[in-house]
């Protein structure tokens, strides 16, 4: 289905998320983590680009792994991302929900 989204039609799923990274950009993500009410810092982003490459690398993404990236600790993914914190920042990222997410 389309939603849009900062001003353009983008695909999603029946949750969401992105169907088609390509039509992310940085507006995208802005609208979607407004639609979250997380206005985005700096540390945001180095956390969603972290998962994007994360992606593009085929790596299966978990609270776990993400607490032991070295890029965030746990405690902080949580502060920045307080409502289920991968599903929101996935989906803020444009990229597939987890696996490891209900």
């Amino acid at each position: 289905m389309e939603k849009t989204i900062a001003g353009k039609n983008i695909t999603v799923n029946e949750e969401g998320y992105l169907t088609d990274f390509s039509q992310w950009d940085e507006k995208v993500g802005e609208a979607l983590a407004a639609e979250a009410n997380i206005p985005l810092s700096a540390r945001h982003w180095e956390i969603l680009t972290y998962l994007q490459n994360e992606h593009k690398n085929q790596v299966a993404l978990s609270i776990r792994r993400i607490g032991k990236s070295g890029v965030t600790d746990i405690k902080e993914f949580y502060q920045l991302f307080p409502t289920a914190p991968l599903k929101t920042a996935t989906k803020i990222a444009g990229i597939p929900k987890p696996a490891s997410c209900i």
